[in-house]
Order: structure tokens, then sequence, then C-alpha cells
């Protein structure tokens, strides 16, 4: 992992969209490429610009349109919420507030498993954003360390873009599931019908890899894993290398049974309780390692056309991957 921010336009990329001057790219993924730019009074923003041949599809349009309008409802602390958006526009974009910092999976990769009282902020924090969205009447679906960038004022959770308003029909549903299949609930893995208890299970996964590097359902391919979680109702994880304070976080949101699992708001109250203190202090809450390097992402989010560009910490990652196939 390189040092820096996002990375330089293409020749092939657009300079501007809809009166944003695009000034980096920040990754790519299924439903199209995302870009830094910023508002009128200079606040910077993730703009989306979705692929021509999705733009095609009426169908694609009105799904768009209508989970764009479900995420625009959703509000509060530790969310990369929605600015701008055109879903009429002959190549649909919206625009989400651009968070500086790095994905979960990149920190856990790059500097290893994270102390337990930045796993309980980090899940607790996860856990209000949930609430937030479940308060909304979406369900996020895809909650995964990829989805949760660690910043300097605490996580945030992105990706709207396989979110859904519940009882709508999901935009990437075409042809196969949506998700993660390495970070799906026993229902969602079973293609039963969601609720916001599988946004808790997933959470869970989040949070006891968090504490170790390594995925609570063992090593394999997404399916094999997914295999694995469909049947946790016989064959639970083993938690027993996680410390008791986080374990019974984890036992309660990784239960089998969806109606067994605290609310998230529950489960961010549980976190809060195992941590001892106030989890929305973010002074010190990340290892000296990680606050330098999210320091560097924010003075490169300042300036893109500083050196040392920041490639893989930012492949899709700013809350509009939307689909599975992102990376």
């Amino acid at each position: 992992m390189r040092n820096g921010g996002p990375e330089p336009l293409r020749q092939d990329d657009p300079t501007e969209i809809a009166g944003y001057v695009l000034e980096a790219r920040i990754g790519e993924g299924g439903m199209g490429a995302v870009y830094l730019t910023r508002t009128a009074d200079g606040h910077p923003v993730a703009l989306k610009l979705i692929r021509r041949e999705h733009a095609q599809s009426e169908n694609f349009r009105r799904r768009f349109a209508r989970e764009v309008e479900a995420a625009r409802r959703v509000g509060g602390r530790h969310l990369a919420q929605v600015v701008d958006h055109d879903a009429e526009a002959a190549r649909p974009w919206l625009a989400t507030r651009y968070v500086p910092g790095l994905p979960l999976d990149d920190a856990l990769e790059e500097y290893g498993p994270l102390p337990l009282g930045c796993v309980l902020q980090l899940t607790a924090c996860a856990a209000h954003a949930l609430d937030a969205v479940h308060a909304a009447g979406v369900i996020h679906r895809d909650v995964k360390p990829a989805n949760l960038l660690l910043t300097a004022e605490g996580p945030c959770l992105l990706d709207f873009g396989i979110a859904r308003a519940e009882g709508t029909e999901s935009l990437t549903t075409v042809g196969r599931m949506v998700g993660t299949p390495k970070y799906m609930s026993p229902e969602h893995a079973l293609g039963k019908q969601l609720t916001p208890a599988s946004d808790v299970f997933t959470l869970g996964l989040v949070a006891a890899e968090a504490a170790t590097g390594r995925h609570p359902y063992g090593e394999g391919g997404g399916l094999v894993v997914a295999t694995r979680i469909a049947g946790t109702d016989r064959e639970p994880p083993d938690l027993s290398a996680h410390p008791p304070a986080l374990r019974e976080v984890l036992d309660a949101c990784l239960s089998a049974r969806p109606q067994d699992r605290p609310t998230a708001a529950q489960a961010a109250a549980m976190c809060g309780r195992a941590a001892g203190r106030d989890v929305h202090d973010f002074r010190g809450w990340l290892p000296k390692p990680l606050t330098a390097a999210v320091a560097r992402v924010e003075r490169s989010a300042r300036d893109p056309r500083s050196s040392g560009w920041l490639g893989r910490a930012f492949r899709g990652r700013t809350g509009w991957s939307s689909s599975p196939s992102d990376p």
C-alpha cells in the first residue's frame, strides 16, 4: 500500500459533470466510476457516474431513482450522506460526502488486528450508523470491512449502492444475489427475506475479524464461507480467541435466529458498556500507525495533485460501490 490519496484522472475520464469539476479518480466498480470533486463552497464530495450500459436501461433508471430516494432519507453520524444526484441525466450520477480514511480491510491487511478498545468503539459507532439506516426503513445488506472507513473522526459506514428500502426490489438483484458471500447473515445466504437483523449479524462478523484479523467462519472462497454461515444453527463459530468483553457482543450479534439478535441500537449500547468510555470520543482512538496513515490521506484529499497517489485503499470504497463485483 502506497501512502497518498486518490488517483489522477485517466485520459478517457470526463473532467466535469453537471458543473462539478472532477479532480481525481477515487475508484471504479460494477455500476460506475467514482471521482473526487467539490461543492461550490469547496467541500469535497465523491461523485459516482453510472456506466453507459446501465444508463440505457429504463428499468435500471427507475430502480436507481428509487434507491437514491431511499438513501436520501438516511442521516446521522458515521454515514457518507448523499449531497446531490441526477437520476434523469444521460448518465445518471450521485454525489456523497467524501470521507478521507482507510477502509478497514486494507487497515487489517497492512497493520494487523485492532486493539480491543478500538474494536468496541468501531462496532458501537457502526451500530449507531446502522440504527439510523434502519430507522429510515432501509436495510444496508453489505456491511463488510471494505465498507467501513477508519477516519480521524471515527468510523464511517459506506455503500448504499445496494442498500434498499424495505419492501422494494433491489437495484442489483437482476440475475444474482446481492451482497458479499463472506459477509452475509444465515438468512441472506439461504435466500430468505431480510430484516435489519441481517445487518446486525454481518456487523458481528466485521467486529470479530477486526479483533483477530481472521474471519470467524474460517478461510476459503466466498461460497464456502457462506455455506458455513448458512449452517450456523448447527455449527456456530468458535469465538474462544476473542476477549470476554467482545465475546458477549459477538455471541448476541451472531445468533443464528434473527429474532435472537439485538437491534443495532442495543448492539451499540452493549459495545459502549464493554468499552467503558464515550464511544464518540475519538482522541487517540486509532493506533499511531493508522493515525499517521489517515493523516496522509487527509492531506492528499486537500490537494489531489500532491505526490504519493494511494490507489488500492480507494478502489470503489467511497460509499457508492454498487455491486458485489466491485473491488
